[in-house]
């Protein structure tokens, strides 16, 4: 029977239009104003929570459901004026080891959670938050690389029992042997040049001494640049993540700069602690009896004893490929390292040179303080200043050569939980600075989401009305599709946990204009078959058939664009595009399937001399046939 969709298909129609409505429902579920408390070690206790408490009560700020997570203790207000001040309470209860962070908190039913329907994450132009453009310190990142390679060609040329009269740094990309004969540097030439074939070599006398030049190349300089860049990036997004901050923007931008961007973040001091709390590991041996002062630095080991550890680097935490933290054949913690292959020959090199002696292992964080002082006016100002925390993780003795694997012992199970967070996510291959950093605030964000939900309900209305007045009851069918595709764009990317951005409520009003373009398409097709005599079940019947493969191609095209605005943009443009691909999938189903289900279920089945598709003229004919 023509027009007529088997019961099957309609109870599926209807299912996927009623999980479209309760994954999109949870986003009309206000935020309650919250506060987010952590410290370090994540260990916040009943005794934080009475401290808070107390605080906020004696202020007389009024506050609701205090609860423990993963990530410390969640605090909810009832308005931001109460959640401002109630940040100031808090922090001057607490001491500087807690972070104390503005957030928002769901009031999603707790039974709509359970099924994994929940709000969509909103980008830093609805939302709010700190952005930060922050830039690598390129010449650090050579001059490591050249430390680097001093350190391996002393051990090297030590190892091969070849006499230098010193070895010295010129620049960060230059580095000079010296010897007292040419043969003596023309024996180590021949043995450097195969571990390190990607630098420049090069022959030269000075002060009567045969002088061998290592250069880096162009090609390796840029090279080393653009893995710095990368490793950084990295470091950061695994860090961000770590953390919990939800959808983190982490961009690059030019040759050493890169874009972070943390929605729902408004304290940057808090940001900022989050970012620069980032550390760097580096392994040394322990200086030898008698070394010169100049030539190590005294730290305190895990057990509390003083040790000197030489200030050569056998190897820096970038040659770190992974790190986990596991159980040892006794069932105690220790942190599992792999190296990468040119960090493995390193270790093991210097490692088979040194069995016996003690092998000492750093971990460098850079740290955030901020100062208050007076400017020439009279004012108080803050100043953040950042600082390097160096402390000495492990203290052992080196009893084989060590392989590209090996694992560090003697830790608690939260020692080693947490060096191997921070080794894993918080190695950087160069230092960073914060250049330029921006606040948008909540209600700048919530300005721009009304203007953008404004924005859609008025595109929605104009076409409503203009079906309705022009399609008539064919239009009703279309603007009840439409608001069927509308609900499963929100419900899609609440389940899929996408970032909705102004760029990308663009893409919503722009699907739904494409939406019902598809239906135009289709009644056109009808009303051309209805010209042609053909009776109206048939019409009906044809007009989807034919106009199918118009829509799909005409889709397809669009969908193939936003694919590549996807691949290729970032951040708005990203956001545009996901929302314009989700659309146009959903606005395929509803504007084929779901009207052609609604106008089944009004004129399929049955005999008809009319339709009521916005014709007159048409109608008048088709009843005559």
């Amino acid at each position: 029977m023509l027009n007529k969709y088997p019961a099957w298909k309609n109870i599926l129609i209807l299912i996927v239009v009623l999980l479209g409505l309760v994954y999109s429902v949870p986003n009309l579920y206000p935020d309650d104003e919250a506060l987010q408390i952590s410290n370090e070690n994540l260990n916040i206790s009943e005794a934080d929570l009475a401290t808070v408490t107390t605080a906020l009560e004696a202020a007389e700020i009024d506050f609701f459901g205090e609860e423990f997570s993963e990530t410390g203790l969640l605090i909810r207000f009832d308005t931001v004026e109460d959640q401002l001040r109630a940040k100031t309470v808090i922090e001057d209860a607490l001491t500087s080891d807690y972070i104390v962070a503005l957030n928002l908190a769901p009031t999603t039913p707790g039974w709509m959670q359970s099924i994994g329907a929940g709000k969509m994450n909103l980008g830093l132009d609805l939302q709010g938050g700190v952005h930060f453009l922050m830039e690598v310190d390129m010449e650090a990142a050579l001059e490591r690389r050249m430390e680097d390679n001093l350190s391996n060609v002393r051990s090297i040329l030590r190892e091969e029992r070849i006499r230098t009269r010193g070895i010295n740094l010129v620049s960060n990309t230059h580095l000079e042997v010296r010897f007292a004969n040419s043969e003596d540097r023309s024996a180590a030439r021949s043995i450097l040049t195969e571990n390190f074939p990607d630098l420049q070599f090069q022959n030269a006398e000075r002060e009567g001494n045969a002088v061998l030049d290592m250069r880096l190349t162009p090609e390796l300089i840029l090279q080393i640049q653009r893995d710095t860049l990368q490793a950084n990036r990295t470091t950061l997004m695994n860090r961000v993540d770590a953390l919990g901050v939800s959808e983190p923007t982490v961009q690059q931008q030019g040759a050493d700069r890169i874009v972070v961007e943390l929605p729902g973040v408004q304290d940057p001091a808090q940001a900022i602690r989050i970012l620069q709390r980032i550390a760097t590991l580096e392994f040394h041996l322990e200086a030898e009896i008698g070394a010169p002062r100049s030539s190590y630095e005294t730290y305190q080991s895990p057990d509390g004893i003083l040790v000197n550890v030489d200030n050569d680097v056998i190897l820096q935490g970038d040659r770190i490929s992974s790190v986990r933290s596991t159980l040892d054949q006794n069932g105690l913690p220790q942190v599992q390292i792999n190296l990468d292959a040119q960090g493995g020959n390193q270790i093991n090199r210097v490692t088979r040179d040194n069995v016996g002696r003690m092998m000492d292992i750093l971990l460098i964080e850079t740290r955030s303080r901020t100062n208050t002082y007076l400017d020439e006016n009279g004012q108080e100002v803050e100043e953040t200043e950042f600082y390097e925390d160096k402390r000495l993780i492990s203290h052992a003795t080196i009893r084989t050569a060590l392989p590209r694997t090996f694992v560090i012992t003697g830790l608690t199970a939260r020692e080693a939980n947490d060096l191997s967070l921070l080794i894993s996510s918080g190695s950087l291959a160069a230092p960073m600075t914060i250049v330029e950093q921006s606040v948008i605030g909540p209600s700048m964000g919530r300005e721009n989401l009304e203007a953008g939900v404004l924005g859609v309900q008025v595109a929605a209305a104009l076409v409503v009305l203009f079906m309705l007045a022009y399609y008539r009851v064919f239009g009703l069918a279309a603007n009840a599709a439409l608001i069927m595709n509308i609900l499963l764009i929100f419900s899609v990317m609440s389940l899929i946990q996408a970032t909705l951005t102004l760029p990308g409520i663009v893409g919503i009003v722009l699907t739904v204009g494409m939406a019902v373009d598809a239906n135009v398409l289709i009644f056109t097709r009808i009303r051309e078959e209805l010209r042609e005599g053909m009776s109206p079940q048939k019409a009906i019947d044809a007009g989807y058939d034919r106009a199918f493969s118009t829509i799909l191609d005409a889709n397809l095209t669009t969908f193939l664009v936003a694919v590549v605005l996807f691949s290729i943009g970032t951040g708005p443009v990203k956001g545009f595009a996901v929302t314009l691909m989700i659309g146009i999938v959903t606005s395929m189903f509803t504007a084929i399937v779901g009207t052609r289900a609604l106008i089944n279920l009004i004129y399929g089945g049955r005999k008809v001399k009319t339709l009521s598709i916005g014709n007159y003229v048409v109608q008048k004919q088709a009843a005559a046939q």
